[in-house]
Order: C-alpha cells, then structure tokens, then sequence
C-alpha cells in the first residue's frame, strides 16, 4: 500500500506535470474553444482514461522486473531519472513554444470525441515512456506489494487527470483566451515542470 507521504509526494508532481501546457491538454482546450465545453470535457476525460492502460503495461512489466531481479529494478529507476532529467531539460530549452488553438470536431459526437482521446493517449508512445519512468520513481520496493502500489499509483495520476482535464474543457474558452493573451506565462509553466522533471530524475539517479 502508499503511506500518506508516498501519496501526496507523488500527487503534487502529477497535478504539476498535468497542468503544464502539452499537447494533451492544449488539444482539449483546443477541442472545447472550437466546439464547446462538452465536447472539451468528453475528449479530456478520454485523454485522462488513457492512462489506465500505461498503468497496466507497468504494473506488468516493472512487477516482473522487480521478482525477477531488484538489482535490474535499481536499474530501471536510475534510466527512468535520467529520462526525466532529459524531459526536464527538453522542457526549459522548449518553454513556451506551445500555443491554443482550436481543434476541428469534424462534427463527431461527444462519444466520439470521447474514444478519440481515449485512443490518442493510449497509443502514444511517449506516454508509455513516461509513466515507465515516472511511476517507479515513487515506488518503495521495502514496502512490498510493488504491483498495488504502482496500480494505486496509476489509478491517482488517472483521477487527477481527468479532474483537470474535465475543469479544462468546462472553462477552456476562457482559460484558452488568458493563456493566449499572456504568452509570457507559457515559458514559466514549461519551466516549473521541467524543474519538477529534472528534479525527480536527479533524486533517483544519486539515491540507492
């Protein structure tokens, strides 16, 4: 099971990493500033159930590295803190390049649009990379029950995202339009994440 800590420590950079401009997020903004914010909410809410099927393919693949061998588990954490390093890295010399804009429906339903970024999250390989890297960062082998742990684990970062995706779709015109006319808040949101990346990484790379 998570200990309280474990639980907040990895919520707070989930809401962090979830919130920052990306091309989720920016896509459901883009979705409901074109076609309103049911249909920004449906294609969010896809988006964020995505992420249960990375967590599957973790809990199987890290559970089995971990009884296979701890040794390969140190491992597999130390590669995942560099690439979070790297992501945060990539995300300070990218700050602010990202931008709203609206996304053609094609006049899909709102099941549609909902499948849509359910299947667009779930086939992303970049989101597969992320959360075998991410998601055993906060994962304490000495506790046991390692695969409860990154499914709970998996099923917080779910929630929270679909809770900001969803507020995202309700106010995307809004929130759309502020982030348009302030383009000098994009770079910092970048950077704050990136620092949030670069800093999980390092901790896992000189911790043992």
């Amino acid at each position: 099971m998570l200990s309280l800590s474990q639980a907040l420590a990895f919520l707070a950079a989930a809401l962090v990493l979830t919130a920052t401009p990306g091309p989720d997020n920016l896509m459901v903004l883009g979705m409901g500033m074109s076609r309103g914010r049911r249909a920004g909410m449906a294609f969010g809410l896809g988006c964020a159930l995505g992420c249960l099927s990375h967590t599957l393919l973790a809990v199987v693949g890290v559970s089995a590295l971990v009884a296979a061998s701890p040794l390969a588990f140190g491992l597999l954490k130390a590669v995942g803190g560099a690439y979070l390093v790297w992501m945060g890295v990539q995300a300070w010399r990218h700050a602010g390049r990202a931008r709203v804009d609206g996304v053609a429906g094609n006049g899909a339903s709102l099941r549609q649009l909902f499948a849509k970024g359910l299947v667009a999250n779930a086939i992303n390989p970049k989101v597969v990379l992320f959360f075998l890297a991410f998601l055993p960062q906060f994962v304490i082998a000495q506790q046991g029950a390692v695969p409860v742990q990154l499914g709970l684990l998996g099923l917080i970062f779910t929630a929270q995202a679909a809770l900001l995706f969803g507020l995202l779709g309700w106010f995307s015109g809004s929130v759309g339009a502020w982030l348009n006319r302030r383009p000098a808040v994009g770079p910092w949101l970048d950077r704050l994440a990136g620092t949030v990346f670069v800093g999980l990484g390092l901790r896992m790379i000189v911790t043992r």
